[in-house]
């Protein structure tokens, strides 16, 4: 009789998990996914045609296995120009090859991602201001380093006092709500940890020296924020899911949408059951020999019986998450910019990160440049909106035709787009979508001891392990897991030590687990 594995969540972590377990094993995996759609927060909205990147997901990983999975699951288009890229249209179940280019909005100008040393930079900046950037990195860097008490001593230390204040420090606490002072150095280690001026001069250097092959996608020595190019599934990364949620239900696993997490009951120290509610209000209760979980950790022990112990239960409950609402805006065009290309003004970016402070937006994001086909609307722009904020606050609350016209008054505030050329718009919710360093973080080995002293419970992804991962992190701690699961090793450590950017970590933990 095949044994069952019991997944809650059918986002890149689970369907990762289901798909590894079915490919190596007699497993049968059986997910539970609370929405209506697989991806988690790699899901792709489709609205009128028009399809919306939450939050935005390159598919670029160090890890040549999760390369290699992607390109198993959608081949890379094989036509391209000469620079590399994909030529589109390509055959619908392709990865496409994208440019990256990320700036920043600041001053009502457009800046280099991460900043870069360029005329247009020190004009952009003036005088003044550059030579107190210089002065602060010196100082900061080479004569006074601080002890990485908290977020802000750990960018100090990288970047100097001023360039912190200027690019750093208000889009940071725009995006978490919090002084950069309450947030844990972690977040730095977990996000940024490779990124200075110097890698970031170092990186520039390399580009005038040599230029990279034009068909390599792999960018090994580089550091994740300055990769320029990427691979993207041609219609929104939720294709890349679908076709996975595909193969793991043709194999013989089972996806349950609709399906909440009720109840997990703990039997002489391992996870027995799992207590499941679908939309009507229906429970139902299923038996496992493993459960891999990738829903919010304050969640989990929430709903464990009997109860986790009391100091368990207080860190979990204290555990913090930042939302998020991402608005997709349909335009005739933006307003002209220095480098708007053809009648829509359409610029270059990807992304572009508002450091504007007087307003409240954090990010845009331009489909169009994710993937031409994001867009069905013929000579129009289709832009995504990103608002961090807390559910339950002002933003959140607000009703969505209101707050469509306020979103579009700070674009228009900002000068980058006139509120009459605006065609359309669809607003979505996501909570929880970023576990925070701070709340009750300090503590969470208080949780982690609990939770890994119960063999067959397995914690893995963004929420399931309380960790700002990038989607590649989410699936190789999955990967390790369904690993760990068929050759019967109790250990977690390997999946906790999984670590954005960390460059030959994932490959260590791979071979280790061959």
């Amino acid at each position: 009789m095949k044994k069952i594995v019991l997944i809650a969540g059918a986002g890149p972590a689970g369907l990762t998990a289901a798909l590894e377990l079915l490919r190596h094993s007699d497993y049968t995996p059986i997910l539970f996914e609370a929405l209506d759609d697989v991806g988690g927060i790699s899901r792709t909205i489709n609205y009128k045609g028009n399809r919306m990147d939450i939050g935005g997901h390159r598919f670029f990983s160090k890890s040549d296995w999760v390369m290699n999975w992607w390109r198993e699951i959608m081949p890379v288009a094989p036509i391209k120009d000469a620079d590399g890229l994909s030529v589109i249209p390509a055959q619908d179940r392709h990865l496409l090859i994208r440019p990256r280019l990320s700036r920043i909005y600041f001053l009502r100008k457009f800046f280099s991602y991460p900043i870069a040393l360029s005329a247009q930079t020190m004009s952009n900046l003036g005088l003044i201001r550059l030579v107190k950037i210089g002065v602060s990195y010196g100082w900061s860097t080479i004569f006074k380093r601080l002890p990485e008490k908290n977020l802000e001593d750990f960018f100090v230390n990288r970047f100097g006092k001023v360039l912190y204040g200027t690019f750093f420090k208000d889009y940071t606490e725009k995006v978490w709500g919090v002084p950069c002072k309450e947030i844990s150095s972690e977040w730095g280690a977990q996000r940024i940890k490779g990124l200075s001026i110097l890698s970031a001069l170092q990186h520039a250097l390399k580009k005038m020296i040599s230029k990279q092959g034009s068909s390599d996608v792999s960018q090994k020595g580089t550091n994740t924020s300055l990769i320029e190019r990427f691979l993207y599934p041609k219609f929104g990364p939720g294709q890349m899911w679908q076709l996975v949620a595909d193969e793991v239900r043709q194999k013989g696993g089972s996806i349950h949408f609709g399906h909440t997490v009720q109840r997990i009951e703990i039997v002489d120290n391992r996870v027995s059951t799992v207590t499941t509610v679908d939309a009507s209000g229906l429970e139902k209760v299923w038996k496992g020999d493993h459960f891999i979980s990738t829903m919010p950790i304050n969640e989990l022990i929430a709903k464990t019986t009997p109860p986790a112990p009391e100091a368990v239960k207080e860190v979990a409950s204290k555990l913090c998450y930042r939302d998020f609402m991402t608005m997709g805006l349909l335009v005739r065009k933006l307003k002209p910019t220095q480098d708007g290309i053809g009648k829509l003004n359409l610029v270059p970016d990807t992304w572009i990160y508002i450091q504007e402070p007087d307003v409240r937006i954090g990010r845009l994001q331009i489909f169009n440049n994710w993937s031409p086909t994001m867009v069905s609307t013929p000579d129009a722009i289709w832009i995504g909106l990103e608002y961090f904020c807390q559910e339950g606050d002002d933003l959140w609350s607000m009703d969505d035709s209101a707050f469509s016209t306020f979103a579009v008054k700070e674009l228009e505030k900002i000068g980058l787009l006139d509120a009459n050329d605006v065609l359309d718009w669809h607003l979505v919710r996501v909570p929880k979508a970023y576990p925070a360093y701070f709340g009750s973080y300090g503590q969470f080995d208080v949780i982690r001891d609990f939770t890994d002293t119960i063999p067959n419970l397995y914690l893995v992804g963004r929420n399931g392990m309380h960790r700002y991962n990038n989607q590649d992190h989410s699936m190789l701690t999955a990967k390790l897991a369904a690993t760990d699961i068929i050759a019967g090793n109790l250990s977690k450590k390997a999946i906790w030590d999984i670590n954005v950017d960390d460059e030959y970590h994932e490959e260590k933990v791979e071979t280790k687990h061959a």
